[in-house]
C-alpha cells in the first residue's frame, strides 16, 4: 500500500482546487484564508494561513504529513515549515502548461493519477476549443485583436504570463505581451499610462486582484478615450479569484470569458 500523505496543507486555492476536483478533498487539513476554488471549501475546511504570510504554530497545529506552497512568495513559510520537521512541496508555475503540470503533480502525490490525467485532457480539450474558436475569429478579422490586460490600476501592472498565454490562445495579441514573461509584478508596472495609447487596444480587459475593476476609472485616463476599446465600449472585467490564480478555474472559466470578450469585437 503506498505510503501517501493524509494530511495536507494547501497554502494556495489552486492546490485546494485540484484536490477537490480529483475527489481527495478528505486530504486536506488545512488551507489558506485566500481560498476561492471551491467556494465549499472555505466552508469546510480550516483556515491556517494567509498567502504570503502565516503563523507556523497555527499549521503545525493541524498536524500535516504534507504542505503545499506556491513560489518564492511562500518561501520564508515553506523555509520554517521545513525547519519544523514538515514536508514541503513548493509550485512555481506560471504558464498555461505550468498548470497542467501542476494537476499532474499533485495527482502524483495522492495517488489519484489517472484522475489527474484525466482532468488534465478535460482541461486541453477547453484549450483546444477556445484555440479554435479564436483562429477562426482572427481569420474573420483579418488580424489577432489587440487586448491590454490590466492586473492592478495603482500602478499599473499588466498581465502575468498564464493571462498572456490565453489572450494568445483566444486569438487575441497581448499588447504587453513582452512584460509577461517577468514573474515578478513590479516588473510588470508600466511608468506611465499613455504607454497604453500607443498600443492602440480593442479589447481592455481588467482583472485587478483582490478588489472590484472600475471601468469608469480606466476609461477616464487622460488620452484613453481616443483608444479603439474604449471608444468602442469594449472594457470588461473578468474576475480576479477566476484569472489570477493559476489552477483549473483559470482555463476553465477564465479561458472562456477571455474568448467571451474577443467575441463581442467580432460581433461588433
Amino acid at each position: 500500500m503506498p505510503r501517501l500523505p493524509q494530511r495536507i496543507v494547501c497554502l494556495s486555492t489552486e492546490t485546494v482546487e485540484v484536490l477537490y476536483l480529483l475527489g481527495e478533498e478528505a486530504r486536506i487539513a488545512g488551507i489558506s484564508g485566500f481560498t476561492t476554488h471551491p467556494p465549499r471549501a472555505r466552508k469546510e475546511k480550516p483556515k491556517v494561513s494567509g498567502f504570503s504570510s502565516a503563523k507556523i504554530e497555527r499549521i503545525l497545529a493541524v498536524e500535516p504529513d504534507l504542505v503545499l506552497a506556491f513560489s518564492d512568495l511562500q518561501g520564508d513559510i515553506a523555509r520554517d515549515l521545513v525547519k519544523a520537521g514538515v514536508a514541503v512541496h513548493v509550485f512555481n508555475h506560471r504558464s498555461v502548461d505550468g498548470i497542467l503540470a501542476m494537476v499532474e503533480t499533485v495527482g502524483r502525490l495522492v495517488g489519484a493519477e489517472q484522475k489527474a490525467l484525466s482532468l488534465v485532457a478535460e482541461l486541453e480539450a477547453t484549450i483546444a476549443d477556445v484555440r479554435a474558436r479564436g483562429e477562426a475569429r482572427a481569420a474573420r478579422l483579418g488580424r489577432r485583436p489587440k487586448v491590454y490586460f490590466e492586473e492592478w490600476n495603482e500602478p499599473l501592472i499588466t498581465g502575468i504570463r498564464w493571462v498572456s498565454e490565453m489572450i494568445g490562445i483566444a486569438g487575441g495579441e497581448d499588447c504587453f505581451g513582452e512584460l509577461s514573461v517577468h514573474p515578478n509584478a513590479k516588473q510588470r508596472i508600466l511608468a506611465d499610462a499613455a504607454l497604453v495609447i500607443p498600443r492602440a487596444p480593442e479589447v481592455i480587459i481588467g482583472s485587478w486582484c483582490g478588489k472590484h475593476f472600475q471601468p469608469g476609472h480606466v476609461t477616464s485616463r487622460p488620452g484613453w478615450d481616443a483608444l479603439p476599446a474604449v471608444r468602442d465600449g469594449r472594457v470588461f472585467e473578468i474576475k480576479s479569484a477566476i484569472l489570477l490564480a493559476p489552477g483549473p478555474a483559470a482555463i476553465r472559466e477564465g479561458l472562456p470569458a477571455i474568448a467571451a470578450c474577443l467575441d463581442q469585437l467580432a460581433e461588433g
